[in-house]
């Protein structure tokens, strides 16, 4: 029956499609992302190459909180929303996806519009998408199968070679259709004046992240944390605030609550932000790993719940392979600080999965352009 409704709801959203693809096409780059309500930095920065190239840009960024289980009235909103994509879909020459968006795969477009996915990661570690269909974190098939998930992109951008075939996989594409080039927000991890002025107004708010060596903790989101809240306390009990800072990032929407003074608990600065004052850097899935690891900041992974992860999400890659200290115990991981690091490992590693670190907002909007 959902299946059903499903088609019901495409053909509808195909019809209403319809009278927009009568309006004339501009010369347009739309940018669509359901990652955030604001725009984000590879959107802005790869905007700004095209609006020098001569296109108009669209950003069209906006979150739907709690999915498939948000609020009637957030549901509304976002169909509103909808309408408004379908106009600058049927209206541009070009759009830009960071994530899936659901207009993008279901609608029949224009054979003019050409659409590009840069996705969101820089690097591989989780399996997604049609890799854990009927995981707990993963998607009905069947729905999948129905939304076209993942459908009618013309070009999907990855920042190695490496990268390639798990992408395929993740979107259930060629791997053809896959083309290297690095994500632009790669280009301010070196832009000296950005590097300091996100320092300055990071150190304005945390004046004691000047005085030790500072660590930042990432962990991944997951959707039950019933453990990871005694995990991540028993971090706090080990960690050494003698001699380093605790900068803990949280996924937005975690729960897990912060209850010691000592530590540097931000929601101000993004992660990649707090990249620029971090000396070490923790997480355990997340492929933030891999914008750090381009800074030769070095990698701990403190992955207590690695047997259970592998049946929730599983990994695209072999874990003990990762650049760094692997350590399941807060005491192992408190240790593991002290010890020396490979840089050598740490650098060849990253370079096999992020093949260039410069000029990459030019580079991508020229081949967007060319292709």
């Amino acid at each position: 029956m959902k299946i059903l409704v499903l088609k019901i709801f495409i053909l509808a959203m195909n019809i209403a499609y319809l009278p927009f693809k009568l309006l004339k096409t501009k010369k347009r780059v739309v940018m669509m992302s359901r990652q955030s309500n604001e725009i984000n930095d590879d959107f802005r920065l790869l905007g700004a190459e095209l609006e020098k190239k001569g296109y108009e840009v669209k950003y069209l960024c906006r979150t739907l909180d709690g999915g498939v289980n948000s609020t009637l009235f957030t549901k509304i909103g976002y169909g509103f929303h909808m309408f408004t994509q379908m106009y600058y879909l049927a209206t541009s020459e070009i759009c830009v996806l960071d994530t899936y968006c659901l207009v993008v795969s279901i609608l029949n477009h224009k054979k003019s519009l050409k659409v590009a996915q840069i996705w969101h990661s820089i690097g591989t570690l989780k399996q997604f998408g049609w890799q854990i269909l009927e995981r707990a974190e993963g998607s009905n098939p069947e729905i999948a199968k129905t939304m076209k998930m993942h459908e009618n992109y013309d070009v999907v951008y990855c920042a190695g070679e490496a990268y390639k075939e798990v992408l395929a996989e993740g979107f259930n594409m060629s791997p053809s259709k896959f083309h290297v080039c690095t994500l632009p927000r790669i280009d301010l991890l070196f832009d000296e004046k950005y590097q300091n002025d996100i320092k300055e107004k990071i150190y304005k708010k945390y004046p004691v992240l000047k005085e030790k060596t500072n660590v930042v903790y990432a962990p991944t989101f997951r959707k039950d944390e019933s453990e990871f809240q005694k995990y991540f306390n028993e971090l706090v009990n080990e960690f050494d605030f003698d001699k380093y800072n605790l900068i803990v990032k949280l996924h937005p929407l975690s729960k897990v609550t912060v209850n010691d003074s000592r530590v540097v608990y931000d929601t101000d600065f993004s992660t990649f932000q707090m990249i620029s004052v971090a000396d070490k850097f923790i997480s355990d899935y997340s492929c933030v790993v891999y914008e750090a690891g381009v800074k030769n900041i070095p990698l701990y992974f403190y992955n207590y719940d690695m047997e259970t992860y592998e049946d929730v999400r599983s990994l695209t890659i072999n874990y003990n392979d990762l650049p760094g200290f692997k350590e399941q115990t807060a005491k192992g991981l408190v240790e593991s600080l002290e010890k020396p690091y490979d840089y050598d490992y740490l650098k060849s590693y990253i370079n096999k999965y992020i093949e260039n670190t410069a000029d990459c907002a030019k580079k991508m909007a020229e081949d967007i352009i060319k292709k």
